[in-house]
């Protein structure tokens, strides 16, 4: 049986990552402008309205520290591989989750420019519906789960070293093979990823 959450806000940690190398849309996504603000700050500043600490997971931090809302926290990532300049987001998470030590964690990608912080506020209140045996909290996606935004228990650690360790780096894989809890999502325009230049343009329109 569920239980319900006291305060919200207090039981959650928000991880951004912004480990990728944005190889479609051959810029880095994190620093684009969209509107008037850098996307990266405009997710951290979401992340910061909806839980009470933010990490922002990424190799590079340098990149960023400039840009940071108040409140958000670098971690410096461990490339795995000497031969890649990025992990996958699932090893990023990993290593932004070894940190957390609230109940709930909010994953979420640095590309989502059409979030907004009352859209993650409302989907909040649904994580007292989840069951202990539920290891996350996310939106459905035509080829199964939206991975990097929505919910997961702190207590999922152990169950991603032991799927890393055995050589998986898939989220969707993983999330296959427990069960999880669907969010429903009345506006899916809130998951549009920008990974293109025909995204960008598409918001600039």
């Amino acid at each position: 049986m569920a239980k319900p959450i006291k305060d919200v806000q207090d039981a959650i940690t928000a991880i951004v990552l912004a480990g990728g190398e944005s190889s479609r849309m051959g810029q880095d996504k994190a620093l684009l402008t969209i509107g008037n603000h850098i996307l990266l700050s405009q997710i951290c500043m979401i992340a910061r309205e909806c839980t009470s600490r933010v990490y922002v997971v990424t190799p590079w931090i340098e990149k960023y520290q400039e840009i940071l809302p108040t409140g958000c926290e670098l971690i410096r990532e461990k490339l795995l591989s000497p031969r890649n300049n990025s992990n996958t987001p699932l090893i990023g998470f990993i290593q932004g989750l070894r940190l957390v030590n609230t109940e709930w964690v909010l994953l979420l990608a640095c590309d989502l420019p059409q979030l907004h912080s009352s859209q993650v506020k409302q989907w909040s209140k649904s994580l007292a519906s989840v069951l202990p045996t539920e290891v996350a909290l996310l939106p459905t996606h035509p080829k199964g789960w939206e991975p990097l935004c929505g919910f997961y228990r702190r207590d999922c650690l152990p169950l991603l070293e032991v799927y890393l360790a055995e050589g998986g780096q898939s989220f969707q894989r993983w999330l296959a093979q427990h069960p999880v809890r669907e969010l429903p999502v009345s506006d899916r325009n809130c998951l549009f990823n920008c990974n293109t230049p025909e995204d960008l343009a598409s918001l600039e329109k």
